[in-house]
């Protein structure tokens, strides 16, 4: 079969793929080694994309209610009760809720459907929830959302500062591009995070700020930069607005700033002599800076120090804002927020939406912003949204306050979900489900976070009735009685026209300049390599700013004056510690994709909470045990992790578990709706919590060829290469085990083999049918102790019963462990043996040992950690 180019579903890196059709709906996936964002790497997500293309759990049709029904039925629905919302109560009644997995052609179309000719700025993304604070921050710094530098600074640079970011894991390719740079060129890497994570391991320095904290920091490297006379005088006079104020407002707010921030005083001198005189500096920033109450204001302390020194768009160095999503840059292009129009024009200038009326021929453009995110689904709560259209994502558990956002769906009178999976805790809401196309299926493009925009490409089969959401949105449009401007035929004739609106902002001195690109034909369409915006007949990609021009009405740079303000989320006596929340290795946002991937859920397969020895011991929580955490707004179920790479008073836990995958384990149910009153972006970082130990009276392990039936207050379920495996507990017994394994495994008729262990409270039993093993269900007094690694990767028609039995291979069979390097399913015993009798000393040891780190390269970090230990 054909090999495809295209482009990688997960992250904002955008890492070019090569997809290889098997013609069985699967596909062979490679990294493209001519990409310029990954140069043939991929992560374990992307590694394991082919093991996500099955049909499995795939929304195939349109319901309305329970019902199938065609196309013309579901939209004619659709496009009728947003009608009769808006003809009844306004524009300004009727939402999107939209998603960075949209390609930026649909994209493209919802926005103008809403703003062009609904006439509502109420559209919004879920890029609100990673990304947003850099928006805003750009946009009051520089006058326009624009990333200055290139991924090839991260080559170039002298000393690379990493704020609230755990590249290792939620970036890996960057990562790896980083630590090979730095194989070839030593230099200085700073980690700066409350929690010591994988890029700790591998920076030379780790600072572990107390939470919240970065803008004292930040604040106190500008003073220092002022009293060390590091600042660039020739550059703020002639490019700087606001110098002065901003300095002034650092010095005042500059105490103890090891105290402050809750470092050593030795390491904060070492960080702010480094930065300050070193001339290459890359400060990378993400998540753990954006979400924040005060995320606007981190991100422009940082971009104070890159203006203040001079120390942007020139190579290696510069303010860096690392995406989340594969297209959150692209849904920012084109509008996809509720405070912009498209092409980065806005919607309070009169001028813009001028040009953007025009353009469209479009009847009206709303004159005030819309809803963010947050306020959206408050406002569903107040039933002043009647029509609802949520499109590829999944806000009942990626929003704050998830049960709250759970309700305010259900309370709003008509609700639509665009989503490739049929069951997800947002699509049970729905009243009607459109069937969309996924990653595979659909053609377009998406901007990663370097600017650079790549395609996406077909390379299997539409299933079903599966259509593009773009096609979905003209569809509706034209029902609604927009006959003008939604009669496209294909993806390059909206890209075309997006490109020729970027044009036209151009001549307002808008910086996203596609004009190049505005007459690209079809054939050049589906040729098109990535290429870096700007793209106009005088310039094509680059770096930004080092030249000194901005895009404010002055034409220079705003360093801003900052005072740090205390966050919402403290701890009180009702709740103690303080949750901190992220992203794992090898899984991606709510599981939709990643959870269908069993390679993927041999590294961590359960819900869990980080917590510090002292904290568990003062709250009597023992290793493995479930913990109930609560906070205002809810509670979860999760494994107990003590270790020390949490601080003492705060807990961590990720934000992936729905209830498709576990009991209870969504951790977004606890988290508080603060935002930052500018950009609107949740606090995600800091919530009051308290942990209580969950008081199980038994505990459980499971594995099974067929999905299980769960029933038990605490379980997490994950798939294993030839079936299922489920970790489970509950606060009472059942009167028979026996009759509870066979209703676990939906197989009452089976035949039961029991081992009983009486004086430690334990139970082992295995179904057989037709002779065959079917399931294994082991049940102990405390957490069961099992090699989770062998049972889930057992061939239940070659087993023998005595091995199933045990939960652990035989005495001739070394137990591997728990995962650690997923690529080639290798465990923590293995490595941690073959380091100890080979005396293997370095990665490279360890790759030409085992193969372990060899190919994505995301469990370095971890076989560093254990060549440490």
């Amino acid at each position: 079969m054909t090999t495809i180019r295209t482009t990688c579903p997960y992250c904002g890196v955008g890492c070019g793929v090569l997809a290889t059709p098997d013609g069985k709906g699967g596909a062979k996936i490679e990294g493209d080694p001519d990409h310029p964002a990954n140069f043939g790497r991929l992560c374990s997500k992307g590694t394991a994309l082919g093991e996500t293309l099955d049909l499995e759990g795939r929304l195939l049709a349109p319901r309305v209610g329970e019902i199938e029904t065609g196309w013309d039925e579901a939209l004619d629905l659709v496009a009728g009760k947003f009608s009769t919302a808006i003809a009844e109560h306004g524009p300004d009644s009727v939402a999107f809720y939209v998603s960075g997995q949209l390609l930026t052609e649909d994209y493209y179309v919802a926005n103008k459907l809403m703003k062009g000719f609904i006439g509502s700025a109420n559209i919004d993304t879920n890029s609100r929830l990673c990304m947003a604070s850099s928006v805003a921050g750009h946009k009051r710094a520089f006058g326009t959302d624009t990333v200055p530098g290139t991924y090839e600074d991260f080559e170039n640079a002298d000393l690379v500062v990493l704020v609230g970011s755990n590249l290792a894991w939620c970036h890996p390719v960057l990562h790896q591009r980083l630590m090979a740079a730095k194989e070839k060129r030593d230099f200085a890497i700073i980690n700066i995070d409350p929690r010591r994570t994988a890029t700790s391991e591998m920076a030379d320095m780790h600072l572990a700020i107390k939470s919240g904290a970065d803008l004292h920091l930040f604040n106190g490297l500008l003073a220092h930069i002022v009293e060390n006379s590091a600042v660039d005088t020739e550059f703020v006079e002639n490019h700087v607005a606001g110098f002065d104020e901003a300095v002034a407002a650092a010095q005042a707010s500059t105490g103890d700033l090891s105290k402050d921030c809750g470092l050593p005083q030795e390491q904060v001198e070492e960080f702010l002599r480094l930065w300050t005189s070193t001339e290459k500096v890359l400060t990378i920033y993400s998540q753990g800076v954006n979400q924040s109450t005060s995320g606007s204001d981190k991100v422009n302390a940082i971009i104070n120090c890159h203006l203040a020194t001079g120390r942007i768009g020139r190579e290696g160095m510069g303010p860096f804002s690392i995406t989340g999503q594969p297209n959150a840059m692209g849904g920012r292009e084109v509008g996809g927020l509720a405070n912009m129009l498209a092409s980065h024009l806005e919607i309070a200038n009169p001028e813009h939406r001028q040009v953007v009326q025009e353009f469209w021929d479009s009847p009206k453009i709303p004159d005030q912003l819309g809803l963010k995110a947050v306020d959206l689904f408050n406002a569903c709560a107040e039933g002043k949204i009647k029509a609802l259209w949520i499109m590829g994502t999944n806000p009942a558990v990626s929003l704050p306050n998830a049960d709250f956002v759970r309700d305010a769906i259900k309370n709003c009178d008509f609700v639509v979900v665009s989503d490739l999976v049929e069951k997800t805790d947002t699509t049970v809401l729905a009243d009607v489900l459109l069937p969309a196309t996924g990653w595979g299926e659909k053609d377009g493009t998406v901007t990663n976070s370097e600017r650079r925009i790549s395609r996406q490409r077909t390379f299997l089969t539409q299933p079903g009735a599966a259509r593009s959401d773009w096609q979905i949105l003209s569809d509706v449009a034209l029902r609604m009685g927009f006959d003008n401007g939604f009669d496209y035929k294909s993806e390059y004739e909206i890209f075309a026209e997006y490109a020729a609106l970027c044009g036209e902002a151009a001549k307002q001195g808008i910086e996203l300049d596609l004009s190049a690109l505005s007459g690209i034909s079809a054939d050049a369409y589906e040729t098109m390599t990535p290429v870096q915006w700007p793209v106009s007949p005088g310039r094509r990609g680059g770096r930004f700013f080092a030249d000194g021009k901005f895009y404010t009405p002055s034409g220079k740079a705003n360093m801003l004056a900052l005072t740090s303000r205390i966050s919402p989320s403290q701890p009180k006596q009702d709740y103690p510690l303080i949750m901190n929340t992220g992203r794992l290795r090898d899984q991606w946002h709510t599981m939709t994709r990643s959870g269908k991937a069993a390679v993927l859920s041999q590294h961590t397969a359960e819900p869990f909470v980080e917590i510090n020895p002292s904290d568990a011991k003062k709250f009597g929580i023992g290793p493995a045990d479930i913990l109930r955490v609560s906070s205002n707004q809810g509670e979860m179920l999760a494994r107990a992790l003590v270790t020390d790479r949490v601080q003492c008073g705060y807990v961590f836990s990720p934000m992936h578990w729905s209830d498709q995958w576990s009991s209870n384990g969504r951790a977004t149910s606890l988290v508080a709706p603060n935002t930052d009153p500018v950009s609107g972006q949740p606090e995600s970082k800091r919530t009051a919590v308290r942990v209580q130990k969950f008081d199980a009276k038994w505990y459980g392990f499971a594995v099974s060829v067929d999905e299980p039936l769960l029933s038990s207050e605490y379980w997490a379920k994950a798939r294993t290469a030839l079936g299922w495996k489920v970790e489970l507990a509950g606060e009472s017994p059942p009167d028979d085990w026996e009759t509870y394994a066979k209703k676990l495994f939906g197989e009452l008729s089976a035949s039961s083999v029991i081992v009983e262990d009486r004086a430690k409270g334990g139970i082992r039993i295995a179904l057989t049918k037709n002779g065959r093993v079917i399931g294994l269900l082991i049940v102990s007094a405390s957490p069961v102790i099992a090699s989770r690694s062998f049972m889930a990767s057992v061939d239940f028609s070659s087993i023998s019963l005595n091995s199933m039995l045990a939960g652990r291979p035989s005495t001739s069979v070394p137990d591997s462990g728990a995962t650690v390097c997923s690529c080639f399913n290798i465990g923590v015993n293995t490595i941690s043996t073959a380091i100890t009798e080979q005396n293997l000393m370095t990665l490279e040891d360890i790759g030409r040992a085992l193969n372990a780190g060899t190919n994505c390269g995301s469990c370095r970090p971890e076989l560093l950690a254990l060549i440490k230990a």
